[in-house]
């Protein structure tokens, strides 16, 4: 469907900016797509990723941690339950399908859907380029029109598009004051850091969500001489809420119920039900740490320690340690530990669209909250005409289409919205004023748009999250 620009540079029908579990769903939805069309049907796309290869929350692939998520919401299923590109057909080609049936769960090893993805990956591999990191995206204007984006890297190249998806993850967080180092991690960091301590009396873990449990019960296991202390907030571990009626939050229909809603009830739907997802933990894993907790407490030899009702009030590191001063909420009883290393399983935050977009993000309308307004395909709604369009994937429209939109449950169901919304969009200017029009834009009849210069990186990996039970 692409044009072709004089000096030979093609127009592609989609570009998109990062290759997590959500770009790597729409890849697969256009495969199969130009699969099935004409030839002159077909979209012209390219996927950009700045890491090397694919990777979905590396540092915390556990051997032992299981997924929230139903192995039914794949990457496909729930668009086409036919697709070849299954978690079932991934199975079937390791020949492990008889053994996961008999297995009897719904829910895959962190470690086996991660190379399912990156099974599925490969088979995409054509259209993506990795180790390609996006450095500026500026809208060129003609007619008065934003009629393509020109997307520059930065090892030099530049791709013109009409469409383009950022779908560039998660940023992980640190609690206020405090700063990565070779002691601070973020549990994103886990795995690669935690290989490179040989012996340790002390770990803190900041957190009370899934992660946090998680890293809490591995740092147990695998230091058996080490204490390991968890400090959070609450009193005690939350469970999450993985019944049915509330999973139906999840349901792609809810998707359609919730971004028609007016804000302020979106806004009390996800106060309502944050329990599906955030700071809370898997019932078994809650129930096997307290198991230890009371094992240690009735042989007096006490290594898990539950810092609960407190905060960490200051960090301070030295040449042999970091000292953490935790504050009890309840007596303000302050106790300062020595740690070898300080693990903050504290979630992730979006990437600021300010941020991301530069200047252009003026050219976002937004809520009276200051946040950027999505239309219902994902498509960021500007002050200006376009014939382009910028569509988002990840934490950036929670509040405009609800709780999964940094999950993976309605990633295969979100990748044909957005298809189908590019096709449209496609279809409707193809041999209009776009085929013409661009192609001016390299021979003076259009411009970058003044003042624009958009800053796009591919952030933390993938997007997706890890905690989800929908």
């Amino acid at each position: 469907m692409s044009k072709e620009l004089r000096g030979g540079r093609e127009v592609l029908d989609l570009l998109g900016v990062g290759f997590g579990p959500s770009n790597l769903a729409l890849a697969i939805a256009v495969s199969e797509h130009n699969s099935a069309v004409p030839e002159r049907e077909r979209l012209r796309a390219r996927f950009l990723e700045r890491q090397e290869c694919f990777g979905w929350h590396r540092g915390m692939l556990i051997d032992d941690a299981t997924m929230q998520v139903s192995f039914l919401k794949d990457l496909v299923t729930l668009r086409n339950p036919a697709s070849d590109f299954s978690f079932l057909a991934y199975l079937h080609e390791q020949g492990r399908l008889v053994d996961f049936v008999n297995h009897k769960t719904l829910f895959p090893l962190r470690v086996e859907f991660h190379d399912y993805f990156r099974w599925a990956a490969d088979r995409v591999s054509h259209l993506v380029s990795y180790g390609t990191e996006v450095t500026a995206v500026h809208p060129v204007v003609g007619g008065g029109r934003v009629t393509h984006f020109e997307v520059s890297t930065r090892d030099g190249s530049v791709y013109a598009a009409r469409n383009l998806v950022v779908a560039t993850g998660l940023v992980p967080s640190l609690p206020e004051g405090m700063s990565a180092s070779e002691r601070v991690w973020h549990n994103s960091d886990l795995l690669h850091k935690v290989d490179g301590v040989s012996s340790a009396s002390r770990f803190v873990v900041v957190g009370a969500g899934q992660s946090a449990a998680e890293t809490t019960a591995m740092l147990h296991e695998r230091f058996a001489e080490a204490e390991v202390c968890a400090v959070f907030s609450r009193y005690g571990y939350s469970p999450s809420d993985d019944s049915p009626f509330a999973n139906r939050v999840f349901d792609p229909a809810a998707v359609d119920e919730f971004h028609g809603a007016p804000q302020d009830v979106r806004d009390r739907l996800l106060a309502y039900h944050a329990n599906t997802n955030y700071s809370v933990v898997d019932i078994e894993l809650i129930e096997d740490l307290y198991r230890r907790h009371y094992r240690e407490k009735v042989i007096g030899e006490q290594r898990l320690r539950i810092l609960n009702a407190s905060r960490v009030t200051e960090v301070a590191e030295t040449d042999d340690g970091v000292h953490v001063t935790v504050e009890s909420l309840t007596t303000g009883r302050r106790t300062v530990l020595h740690a070898d290393v300080v693990v903050c399983a504290t979630g992730y935050r979006p990437g600021d669209m300010t941020t991301l977009l530069g200047e252009a993000a003026t050219m976002l309308r937004r809520d009276k909250a200051g946040r950027p307004l999505v239309a219902r395909d994902y498509r960021l709604l500007t002050e200006s005409d376009a014939d382009a369009a910028v569509y988002v994937q990840g934490g950036a429209t929670e509040h405009s289409h609800g709780i999964t939109s940094s999950l993976l449950s309605n990633n295969a169901v979100r990748s044909r919205e957005i298809l189908d919304s590019v096709l449209g969009r496609t279809a409707s200017t193809q041999g209009g004023r776009n085929g013409a029009e661009i192609a001016d834009a390299y021979s003076g009849g259009a411009e970058a748009h003044p003042g624009v210069g958009v800053g796009v990186g591919t952030g933390a990996p993938g997007g997706g999250g890890l905690r989800h039970v929908g």
